[in-house]
């Protein structure tokens, strides 16, 4: 199986997130296609994991890609928030790693109109089996809300003349493929902002996005939730790529730590070293914050 994702930050995954002895279970609540899993499985042979991803195409590469490991992984088709908060193993796990970042596989495989460039469906939904698409989106806010998703979501600038020039459009048509947003946006922003170091619609890619899939409210969720079923030492690990995600997990971690129920092992973010930049370019906005449980703090799991 072609593997399309690199796994960003994995030595320092796994640095902080080494279990303590080797009989420990790891969660992995975004698995993607399985990268730090099989690192994680790899390096530490008593080591077992349980992987949870909300897309079930790339949940089926995963589990294709960890087979080899036979009992010691398993696949699990959910939501991360909904899985945590409705734990359903009887083992705690012992480490827990949120990589919250997309896939690549979702821009160049999934055909689901993530990329800006692309000729498919504005869907962009992880899981395409319920809730709004990027596009039901596009259709049914009014002109201040989009400006708002723009703005708030994606830190776009011109927010207000893309969602007037949204607006005007879908009038006229249909706005349902992926590209065709994006020439709204390089319409509607001035001729000098068009030749960035960004092109011009990625912010408004990324709002959407982050919008049909409730990203940070489901992130508001996880954090106490992840926390919450780890036993007293279990590590909660955080890999974000925008400041939007980065700043919950900092706040949260710290307001934790103030009230004694963590500690931060990691007091600022760590980033990924140069020579992973160079290698990995998708890795250079990725920071990890991981925080070690300190006390009950909770009913957790029985």
């Amino acid at each position: 199986m072609e593997i399309v994702h690199t796994s960003v930050m994995k030595e320092e995954a796994l640095q902080y997130l080494r279990p303590d002895d080797g009989d420990t279970l790891l969660l992995d609540g975004t698995l993607g296609e399985g990268g730090h899993c099989e690192a994680f499985l790899s390096r530490f042979p008593r080591l077992r994991a349980v992987g949870v991803d909300a897309d079930p195409l790339i949940l089926e590469r995963a589990c294709l890609r960890l087979r080899p490991y036979g009992e010691r992984f398993k696949g699990f088709h959910a939501w991360t928030d909904e899985f945590l908060r409705d734990y359903p193993l009887d083992e705690r796990p012992d480490r827990i790693l949120l990589d919250l970042g997309i896939s690549v596989f979702h821009y160049s495989r999934s055909g689901r109109g993530f990329s800006f460039g692309a000729d498919e469906p504005l869907d962009m939904r992880l899981c395409s089996s319920g809730g709004e698409s990027a596009a039901d989106i596009l259709a049914s806010r009014d002109e201040k809300t989009l400006a708002d998703i723009f703005f708030t979501l994606g830190g776009e600038r011109y927010s207000r003349r893309i969602a007037r020039g949204v607006v005007r459009r879908r009038v006229e048509k249909h706005i349902g493929i992926a590209k065709d947003f994006a020439e709204i946006v390089w319409k509607a922003v001035p001729a000098s902002y068009r030749y960035g170091r960004l092109h011009p619609a990625t912010r408004c890619f990324l709002a959407l996005r982050i919008a049909v899939n409730l990203e940070l409210e489901r992130l508001d969720r996880m954090l106490p939730a992840a926390l919450d079923i780890l036993p007293e030492g279990g590590r909660l690990g955080v890999i974000c790529f925008h400041s939007l995600e980065d700043g919950r997990v900092k706040r949260y971690f710290r307001e934790k730590a103030s009230e004694g129920l963590c500690r931060l092992v990691t007091r600022k973010a760590v980033m990924p070293s140069a020579e992973e930049c160079e290698g990995n370019p998708p890795s250079r906005s990725a920071r990890l914050r991981v925080a070690e449980k300190t006390a009950a703090g909770g009913e957790g799991v029985a």
